[in-house]
């Protein structure tokens, strides 16, 4: 078996660590997509020199 040094081992976290970040803002991108959308109909931001 071949011998892992703490760089590979850190390395193999890193890349997981990233894949289940990634794989995480794919699964959830419609919803955000869909929050977004609804913020901008709302008018969340901030308008200071826009009364309504």
């Amino acid at each position: 078996m071949a011998q892992l040094t703490g760089r590979s081992v850190l390395t193999a976290q890193a890349a997981l660590l990233a894949g289940a970040a990634l794989a995480l803002l794919i699964r959830e991108m419609p919803g955000l997509v869909r929050e977004i959308r609804i913020w901008r109909m709302v008018g969340v931001r901030s308008r200071s020199g826009h009364p309504r």
